[in-house]
């Protein structure tokens, strides 16, 4: 894998691994990679999320692309989902996302699509990471791109997700919150539209509160307002509103993996992908209700990848990244959220009555910092693996254990799945320390 992408793009803290000079460096790499096969004359698209530092990244890698004589249409503050969805209805080459997702403020990134909307392979990921590694900046001031707008980008996008339900679900008592992210806009735009009966919540961005104790990382405060004011529902979505997280009447977390399961079951569909995060609920739903489940590595860019090779149309995240391959081709947190309000409305059912179609298994996970030497040591070290297993085999058929480097941020996650939640507790810290202890010998 590039050093520079991860599994959601290049990211980090602005004005340390990220900073307008890269932002440039990308851009111009990335409209030279893509001009290799088009050979044409090429339009990207550029959005954003609500974070401070997205003009200046905007404007720089925007810069980048214009001089290599590649055009941009800028959309401004958009979520990624729609980034995703537009490139394809505008016709163009690619687009790019500025945006950390649900990381906080400080936190920027680059995410790059293809003029399908995904999320670029990791091979071109590569060679844009060797333009930029080895940088000549074009000097022929002559041959330049410019830059377009579409006005209407706003409405093309709600207007297409309007369109994906059927049921009037004005009857629905729903609160929203959009994170101060990307979505403030668009969700209040499409459930007005939708004549919801809805409030909505942290849609005041300022451009450092993003995801600041609210969002789909941070549903405490969502879970006590939906009981208190008497919601239906509570939808929840991140930075850049590719994910959602649901929370029922009594306060009750519906997470990706719920939603997966509802999905599949209400939809009629046969199978689901889902990763080694998936809950060992889920699976177990899926063999009690005949359900394929396939396995893919952390990260919405695999299951899509797996999704699209076996033609299956329904994948996600336990963290609420949902895939409905019939509707989009990435997690789009929006999509999701009406689709579950679709299936409440038609099938008359609350929502703690259709995620009870599935037993979550109790989790731990746990977060133990680790620079990249940090996390070379933990995939390689014999007495890590060994000491796994041996947890491993504790746990039995009962349980099990995920412990992976992240891909986004520097930390070393390790997850314990049970039916016992002091027993995987005591081995999670047990684990946690002893890594901790090998890494930093």
């Amino acid at each position: 894998m590039s050093k520079l992408f991860g599994t959601d793009g290049a990211r980090g803290i602005v004005g340390k691994e990220l900073n307008a000079t890269l932002a440039f460096k990308i851009g111009a790499s990335t409209a030279k990679v893509f001009k290799e096969s088009y050979k044409k004359k090429l339009i990207f698209l550029v959005g954003t999320d609500t974070r401070i530092s997205k003009d200046i990244l905007s404007s720089a890698l925007i810069s980048g692309v214009l001089s290599e004589n590649a055009n941009v249409i800028d959309l401004k503050v958009l979520p990624t989902p729609a980034l995703s969805y537009l490139v394809q209805k505008y016709k163009a080459d690619g687009a790019f996302v500025i945006s950390a997702s649900h990381n906080p403020s400080e936190y920027n990134g680059i995410k790059v699509l293809d003029s399908n909307g995904i999320k670029i392979s990791e091979e071109i990921e590569e060679k844009i990471e060797e333009y930029v590694n080895d940088f000549k900046e074009n000097t022929a001031i002559n041959t330049v791109g410019t830059i377009l707008y579409k006005e209407n980008a706003l409405n093309d996008y709600v207007n297409y997700l309007k369109e994906t339900i059927t049921e009037n679900i004005s009857h629905i008592k729903i609160l929203l919150d959009v994170a101060n992210g990307a979505s403030y806009e668009t969700a209040n735009l499409l459930f007005t539209k939708l004549n919801a009966n809805y409030k909505i919540i942290n849609n005041n961005p300022d451009g450092l509160n993003i995801n600041e104790n609210c969002g789909s990382t941070h549903i405490e405060n969502l879970k006590n307002k939906v009981t208190k004011g008497k919601f239906d529902i509570g939808i929840s979505y991140d930075g850049d509103a590719d994910r959602v997280m649901l929370v029922d009447h009594e306060g009750n977390v519906v997470d990706g993996d719920f939603i997966l399961a509802i999905a599949s079951k209400y939809l009629n569909i046969d199978s689901i992908v889902g990763t080694v995060m998936s809950n060992l609920g889920l699976i177990k739903f899926c063999e009690k209700n005949n359900i394929k489940f396939i396995s893919t590595k952390v990260g919405d860019k695999y299951v899509l990848e797996e999704m699209l090779k076996n033609n299956y149309t329904l994948g996600g995240e336990q963290s609420g990244h949902i895939i409905f391959k019939n509707f989009a081709n990435t997690g789009d947190g929006e999509l999701s959220s009406l689709q579950i309000l679709n299936i409440m409305a038609k099938h008359n059912k609350s929502l703690k009555e259709l995620a009870s179609i599935m037993e979550k298994y109790p989790q731990v996970n746990s977060n133990i910092e680790a620079n990249n030497l940090q996390k070379e040591i933990f995939k390689t070290n014999n007495k890590i693996k060994e000491k796994i297993n041996e947890y491993e085999n504790l746990l039995g058929s009962n349980g099990r254990i995920v412990a992976r480097p992240s891909g986004t941020e520097n930390l070393i996650r390790i997850m314990f799945e049970g039916n016992d939640i002091n027993l995987i507790t005591k081995y999670s810290k047990e684990l946690c320390e002893y890594i901790k202890k090998i890494i930093n010998e």
